[in-house]
């Protein structure tokens, strides 16, 4: 049976990637309700899909035909939505970042545990098939030693009257919170979790409270090392969005991945016995070769993975207790900004 749907905040993402790439393709899931403060924009979306539309989160939380809800809000009521959908029974896969503070991941944790419900993290990334093929080029040793990793996601994001993202009470920061974390949630996804972190956050080009520009140094407790750059001030069409893994046997380079796009390709090189040393570093470009596999919807396998854990009752691909450690790197990010200093995660 079909795990029954609701979405509270229905424009923005939702209407334009999650609810039509997501929640309907999914074979696992259906959309019942809608739920949006603006009331034209909940009826536009409600009659699309011919399902029912709400103006208050009550209201859909009180619709006994919703299993599970897709919240995707602004940031700074990512809790108190949270700990209303678990209180009436329904199960949250929330869009990240999970909440605004570390304090109120955690609570939205203990409350879904209480009320027994699942509570996941929209960091749907990993899903890429690109990602996928990546981390199990990694796992089979293929790379050799991992060593470094890249990440870019890129945007221009011009002073906005009243988006939420460049509001620091209502984002709880720019470029790096919002895009930035995809970027480390990605790199720890290859090379396992962030031991210490070095960032540095600036005002470049945009006018408003929160950063344009974030550039973090992670160090991996597995050994490797990443880095990461996010901006808010750099024109689409000019914007790489590069993903870049490195190791003692190769390299990945991907084109087309980081974002909100399924498909991509990757250009790898993959040396096996490297041999001796070359003084003329000689670059085969013959060596390289483009990997590009099916393309899996980044959007329906979260929706479908989040779905089979409920029917499962098992741990959500991406849990809320995931979406707590990336808030948890993500301060400490913000804490290296403003201190000047590295920052240790224990």
């Amino acid at each position: 049976m079909a795990i029954k749907w609701g979405v509270i905040g229905c424009g923005g993402i939702a209407d334009r990637r999650t609810i039509p790439e997501g929640i309907i393709p999914a074979p696992s899931a259906e959309l019942v309700a809608v739920q949006d403060i603006a009331e034209e924009r909940a009826g536009e979306v409600a009659e699309k899909y011919g399902i029912t539309g709400y103006t208050e989160v009550d209201d859909l939380l009180a619709d006994d035909s919703v299993d599970a809800v897709y919240i995707a809000t602004p940031t700074h009521v990512h809790h108190e939505q949270t700990v209303a959908a678990a209180q009436a029974g329904k199960h949250v896969l929330c869009e990240k970042p999970l909440a605004l503070t570390v304090e109120e991941c955690e609570k939205s944790i203990e409350v879904c545990n209480q009320a027994g419900v699942k509570l996941g993290t929209n960091f749907m990334m990993r899903f890429h098939s690109c990602h996928q093929k990546i981390k199990e080029i990694i796992e089979a040793g293929d790379l050799g030693t991992p060593v470094l990793g890249r990440a870019e996601l890129t945007c221009w994001y011009p002073p906005i009257e009243g988006a939420f993202r460049q509001i620091q009470s209502c984002g709880g920061g720019g470029a790096l919170i919002d895009m930035g974390n995809h970027c480390i949630d990605l790199l720890e996804f290859f090379f396992g979790p962030v031991e210490r972190v070095s960032c540095m956050t600036e005002h470049l080009v945009q006018d408003y409270e929160t950063e344009d520009t974030a550039v973090v140094i992670l160090h991996f407790k597995s050994g490797a090392v990443g880095m990461v750059d996010t901006l808010f001030n750099v024109p689409d069409a000019a914007a790489r969005n590069m993903l870049e893994v490195y190791g003692s046997q190769g390299s990945l380079v991907t084109q087309g991945t980081i974002g909100q796009e399924s498909t991509g390709t990757i250009e790898a090189v993959l040396e096996g016995d490297v041999g001796g040393y070359d003084a003329q570093q000689a670059r085969d470009a013959g060596a390289k070769q483009i990997i590009e596999p099916d393309v899996v919807n980044m959007y329906e396998a979260i929706v479908e993975g989040f779905c089979k854990a409920i029917e499962n009752d098992t741990r959500p691909p991406v849990s809320g207790e995931d979406g707590l450690w990336s808030h948890r790197v993500i301060d400490a990010c913000y804490e290296s900004a403003r201190s000047g200093r590295t920052i240790s995660l224990q």
